[in-house]
Parts: structure tokens; sequence; C-alpha cells
């Protein structure tokens, strides 16, 4: 059913397909971003799939569950003998289905229509999607369960436009001054698609940005298990 929720949506596939693809596409084919040393193509298709996981993850799941909040669908679903922890798996199962997905379309479009070619670790993307997948869904349901549905859209909204500009997802970091350049490749969606870009480059795993994925996931994780509120 929350796979069905997301999918019903036309909002969010506009948000979760519709603006990766149309990025990844428009930005390889009209050479306007600096991309460094790289063939555009080449840059941009780990960091379209980590937006990709950050608009499902982060901005879709928390506007969704904010506003079965503030309708009482929480409240009202705690009566049922579904348990609240099997109600955060199922959202984040829906999302990991929904993202493996969005992940194949991206490798898709990028090899049938714009002629990219992995250099290798096309086997990691599957775990390095699920861990990006855990930490977006983590960080939605956190900003979902304490802040007003109102809020929520504004947060969410901005938190994933912040991002985008600061992660060096869709262009070079090194256009961006030393220090926000720095910080921003270690932030969630910047340390997936560094994490991405290593591993389709053929180098491997990379091992700090991997780890300050999941240590955004851990914090909010265990941050939103106190702060996540059920009621209205």
């Amino acid at each position: 059913m929350e796979l069905r929720l997301l999918l019903r949506s036309s909002e969010s596939l506009l948000v979760t397909f519709g603006i990766p693809l149309g990025v990844l596409v428009f930005f390889s084919l009209v050479e306007v971003l600096p991309t460094g040393d790289q063939d555009p193509v080449d840059f941009l298709v780990p960091g379209v799939l980590a937006i990709s996981v950050m608009a499902t993850g982060l901005v879709a799941v928390a506007i969704q569950t904010a506003f079965e909040r503030k309708y009482g669908v929480l409240k009202r679903l705690g009566a049922t003998p579904l348990t609240r922890g099997n109600f955060l798996v199922a959202k984040g199962l829906a999302v990991a289905a929904l993202l493996l997905v969005q992940a194949a379309a991206v490798i898709l479009v990028a090899v049938l229509g714009l002629g990219w070619r992995a250099e290798g670790g096309l086997l990691l993307v599957p775990p390095l999607v699920l861990l990006g997948a855990l930490t977006a869904t983590a960080l939605g349901l956190l900003l979902a369960g304490s802040l007003r549905a109102e809020a929520t859209i504004a947060a969410t909204n901005g938190l994933f436009l912040a991002l985008l500009v600061v992660s060096g997802v869709t262009f070079d970091a090194g256009a961006l001054p030393g220090p926000l350049a720095a910080v921003g490749g270690y932030l969630p969606m910047g340390a997936l698609g560094r994490s991405l870009s290593v591993a389709l480059a053929g180098d491997g795993l990379a091992v700090l940005p991997t780890l300050a994925l999941a240590a955004w996931g851990a914090g909010a994780v265990l941050v939103g298990a106190r702060t996540f509120r059920w009621e209205p």
C-alpha cells in the first residue's frame, strides 16, 4: 500500500522520476555546467542517482507522512494490528523498491540514450542506493514527525535545494568556495554522489563518504526515534 501511495501521487512522480531524468538528459546534451575534466554524462550519472534518492526518500516521504499525521491517519493506524515499527519498515521498503527502479531507469537512459559506459562498480550501486534510501527516508521521517505539515513542505524543499547547490552533484564542486565544497561533499546528497562516482569510475568503495552517509542515517534514526510524534 505504501508503494501504491507513492506511485499514485503525480507530483511525487514528477519530482522523483521527471526532474532527475530531465537534469541528466538536458545537461548531458547542453554543456553549460562545469564538470571538471569529465564528460558531462560521466559526471552526471552518479549525481542524478543521488538526486533521485533524496527526492524520493527526503521530499516525497516527508511530505506524505506529514499530511498523514496532520489528518490523523497515523493515529488511526495505531488502533489496528499494524505496529508502528512495521509501518515505518513498510515506508522504507516502498522507498527502496521505487529507488531501485529509478536507478535502473537512470542507468538505462544514460546507456541507451546518451552513450554512457560505466568503468566498473555497478555491483556497488544497489547497496549504495539502499544505504542512501535509508538515510534519506530517516531524515524525511524525522522532519515529518517533528514539524507541522505546512512547515515540512517548506523545510524539505528548502533542504533539497540547498543540498542540490552545495553537494557537487550537478556541477563540479571546485566552482564553490573551498570550505563550502568540503562540507557539501559530506552532507547526505554529496556523500552519496561521491560514493557512487568513485564506484562507477571503477575505483572501488569510497570509505569516508560512505561512512558519512551511514552516520547521517544512524543519527536521523536515533533522533527521529525520540522526537517523532504520531499525534496530529
